[in-house]
C-alpha cells in the first residue's frame, strides 16, 4: 500500500505528497473549469499516469527481452466532454520507440503497454486508441 496525502490550498489548488518519497506535486483546475491552468489538473494526471505506466511496463518487458527502448516517448491527448457529466472521453496515445525492433519484440512491447495497470483500471467508456511506431 502507498499513502498519498493531499491538502487543498484554496483557489482550486491542491498539493499532494507521496508518502514513501516525500515528493510533492501541485494541481490546479483547468481554465475551462474555473481554474487558472497553472499546473496539471487531476484529469491531466490520469493521462500522465497512463503514459508513464505504459512506458514503465514496456521498460520491464524490454529488460526481460534484452531489448533497448531508451528514448522511447509517449504522447497522450486528453479529450474531455461535459455532457451528460464532465469526464474524460478519450486518451489518445502515440508510442514511439526510436529503435528497430523485430516483429515479435514489437508485438510483445505493444502487449505490455496495453496490459499496464492504469490502462486496465480506466472506465470502459474512456476510449484509448493506441498507435505504436518504431524505427
Amino acid at each position: 500500500m502507498v499513502a498519498i496525502d493531499i491538502k487543498y490550498q484554496g483557489q482550486l489548488h491542491c498539493t499532494a505528497t507521496h508518502g514513501p518519497s516525500g515528493v510533492r506535486l501541485e494541481t490546479d483546475a483547468p481554465k475551462d473549469n474555473m481554474g487558472r491552468g497553472e499546473s496539471f489538473s487531476p484529469t491531466d494526471l490520469v493521462a500522465t499516469a497512463l503514459g508513464t505506466c505504459m512506458l514503465t511496463v514496456m521498460g520491464i518487458a524490454a529488460n526481460k527481452l534484452g531489448v533497448n527502448i531508451e528514448g522511447a516517448t509517449v504522447h497522450v491527448e486528453k479529450e474531455m466532454v461535459s455532457s451528460p457529466i464532465r469526464r474524460i472521453a478519450a486518451l489518445k496515445v502515440n508510442i514511439h520507440v526510436p529503435h528497430t525492433l523485430s516483429l515479435e519484440h514489437k508485438q510483445k512491447l505493444e502487449d505490455a503497454a496495453h496490459s499496464c495497470p492504469v490502462h486496465k483500471s480506466l472506465h470502459p467508456d474512456i476510449q484509448v486508441p493506441v498507435a505504436f511506431t518504431c524505427i
